[in-house]
């Protein structure tokens, strides 16, 4: 029921399926069975936080059993038949064992194993029962073992058959007060410092870093039991009251940002894994979309499940890249690595998240929200960050600053509180600091508040967007100025906002300047941020004016981000839909480049927007556009594939397009060009 941390996908408290050993040598499963239990006593001499006696004593109980099992192996003998079956029973005890010392150990969810413990201290005692009664069927006769060495192995016997593993007290102990902490955030009883640091030292979290792990660990927990049956769902209020305990110790406990400081996340935008995979891995190979949810079927191979589900809809029950035939087509295993990792690559290089994401945290948000506990517990925090930012040191501010920023990037329950507890003022005032890393947490912590619409009013009620256009101009960092044109994208989504920020002078030079010269991210806030503003048409000359053409037209040509590029194509299409904008582009662009842009796209939405941008040149530059394009040999088959791949909207633009050129085509070999378009008009095209 938690997920593990190994990178392996497998959830902790539960194991792999193990295949039968009936036809494996019992010689063999020896060998197997000193390898694990080599496996097991290594952790000896690990940290367990929770079920620590239970643990040990198993650990000591399988260095017997190694110690019998390599006696056993020296002697080079065969081994009977009838000790496979003992053996058999052993190794899967024995890799049950090791996946649960590994859960007991695995840093990320302390929390989670203390308020199993319980049930942890079970899995011990069934295990080592499991052992017992192999052991005892094990034809110790035929074997001949020492003496020495068969009164050990009895002891074992008669121990884990003994052996109660109960609840360790102190775990018990540690538990309760920690369940006496949340029921107090239920009441509105803010809790005693020194009670939440007892229950984090017992567990070996003593660092900003720990504890921040505890909460990405039950982030992702929540979301996979809000996907599974209704059983788990059961879990649901002990992990949001758990959220709720591990957010507040974070921020309250914890006066220094260790290891994960936005200093750190940003200058290493990704880790070594995403530096060293091609992006490609994250499509699947039916729709070439990166995927949204990714399940490996039995060949191995990962698809999108919709993707998949699809393709065995039709009556197919090969796998697509293969061809192999699969026995059981329904068996899809969710590749949680795999979605991991394409979440930290959209993370790091600005693209949207797949749309299951954002509906799994709006979910993860309300579920929060319907537990008492953690919501009281977020107000709690809110308000004592708000006074950090009206009272604190410099170093205090920018802690707080920086731990606003996170919540608010979570959940939009999260920016109501932080809302209502009057940050937004006081962060627009760090914005006006000297301090590179204050000003960035600033700006960003307002960036992620300006999804609600409650701080957009509140940033620009409070002469926000002065202070934001001057980081977007002169931001200490380049970090900083970029997080400033995402904040004006979010305000822009207001049309009175919208209106406002265009009619500053100095905002849509400043967003030009960061296409230009700034880094990726940079560029992809200032295009969207351009987007936005032209959705009131009075921003239409101001945008144009600017000379933004040119240089989209040059990212089309030069930029190899599929982010930047669709971008690009959704302002140039907006752009073409009046005269003087068409005009603009024909005059800087290159119709084939426009047409290779449709090709080489793997974003529907990207070819969505060519296909709109190349109906608008034809709309409006008329014929001399039309008889640029139909002369170009690979227009019609990207348009037609659009026919059957294509986002409706593209449908409607490609059938539209296609009618045109066909029409064009018509009238010149009949001779007759008087009415090719509805609206045509004499532009020479560049």
């Amino acid at each position: 029921m938690i997920q593990s941390l190994n990178g392996s996908g497998r959830r902790i408290l539960t194991y792999p399926d193990v295949h039968p050993c009936d036809d494996i040598a019992p010689n063999t499963l020896l060998e197997l069975l000193i390898s694990l239990a080599y496996d097991i006593c290594y952790y000896k001499t690990e940290f367990f936080p929770t079920n620590n006696r239970n643990a040990k004593e198993v650990i000591r109980q399988i260095g017997v059993i190694l110690v019998f099992l390599e006696e056993v192996r020296e002697r080079d003998s065969d081994l009977p038949d009838s000790a496979g079956l003992c053996f058999s029973e052993l190794l899967l005890a024995f890799q049950k064992i090791r996946y649960l010392l590994e859960d007991c150990t695995s840093e990320g969810s302390r929390l989670c194993m203390l308020m199993k413990s319980d049930r942890v201290a079970n899995q011990f005692r069934v295990l080592m029962r499991a052992i017992s009664t192999a052991l005892d069927v094990l034809p110790l006769g035929l074997i001949d073992p020492m003496d020495e060495i068969n009164s050990h192995v009895e002891l074992v016997i008669r121990q884990a058959r003994k052996k109660k593993f109960e609840l360790d007290p102190n775990d018990k102990r540690v538990k309760e007060t920690l369940v006496s902490v949340w029921n107090g955030f239920e009441n509105g009883i803010i809790p005693d410092k020194d009670s939440i640091k007892r229950v984090l030292d017992y567990l070996g979290i003593r660092s900003w870093s720990m504890c921040n792990k505890e909460m990405k660990f039950l982030d992702s927990e929540i979301g996979l039991v809000t996907m599974s049956s209704s059983d788990e769902k059961n879990e649901l209020g002990g992990l949001c009251s758990l959220m709720g305990f591990v957010c507040y110790a974070r921020c309250v406990v914890f006066d220094i940002v260790d290891g994960e400081t936005s200093r750190q996340s940003e200058n290493n935008p990704g880790n070594w894994v995403l530096a060293n995979l091609n992006p490609d891995d994250f499509r699947c190979p039916i729709s070439l979309e990166i995927m949204v949810d990714p399940v490996t079927i039995e060949t191995g191979h990962t698809y999108d499940r919709s993707s998949i589900l699809k393709w065995f809809g039709t009556g197919k029950s090969i796998c697509p890249k293969t061809g192999t035939k699969l026995t059981n087509p329904e068996l899809l295993v969710p590749n949680l690595v795999m979605r991991k990792l394409i979440q930290q690559y959209c993370s790091e290089n600005g693209i949207p998240s797949p749309e299951t994401g954002r509906r799994n945290r709006h979910v993860k948000g309300e579920i929060l929200v319907g537990c008492l506990a953690a919501e009281k517990a977020m107000k709690m925090v809110t308000q004592f960050l708000s006074c950090i930012l009206a009272n604190g040191t410099k170093k205090e501010k920018n802690k707080a600053s920086y731990e606003i920023r996170i919540l608010a990037k979570t959940s939009n329950f999260n920016r109501s509180c932080l809302v209502e507890a009057g940050v937004v003022p006081k962060l627009l005032k760090l914005l006006l600091s000297t301090d590179s890393w204050t000003q960035e947490n600033a700006i960003a912590a307002l960036l992620n508040l300006s999804k609600h619409s409650g701080s957009k009013t509140a940033i620009v009620e409070n002469w926000g967007l002065e202070y934001i256009v001057d980081v977007l101009k002169h931001g200490v960092k380049m970090e900083a100025r970029q997080h400033a044109a995402g904040t004006l994208f979010y305000l822009a989504s207001v049309e009175e906002y919208r209106i406002l920020i265009g009619d500053n002078p100095e905002v849509i030079p400043a967003l030009l300047e960061l296409i230009k010269d700034g880094t990726n991210r940079a560029k992809k806030n200032s295009l969207v941020a351009i987007f936005g503003l032209l959705m009131h048409h009075g921003n239409h000359w101001r945008v144009l004016a600017s000379g933004v053409v040119p240089l989209l037209v040059n990212l089309l040509a030069s930029s190899d981000r599929e982010d930047l590029i669709t971008d690009s194509l959704a302002i140039l299409a907006t752009l073409a839909e009046k005269i003087d904008g068409t005009v603009a582009i024909l005059q800087h662009g290159d119709l084939d480049s426009i047409v290779k842009a449709l090709n080489s796209s793997t974003s529907r939405v990207g070819k969505e927007y060519c296909v709109s941008l190349l109906l608008a040149l034809c709309t409006n530059g008329g014929k001399d556009v039309v008889a640029v394009l139909v002369k170009n040999p690979t227009l019609m088959g990207y348009l037609y594939s659009l026919l059957t791949d294509g986002t409706s909207r593209a449908i409607k633009k490609a059938s539209a397009l296609i009618r045109i050129l066909h029409e064009y085509c018509e009238k010149r070999s009949s001779g007759s060009m008087a009415h090719v378009l509805p609206q045509e008009r004499s532009i020479h095209v560049w």
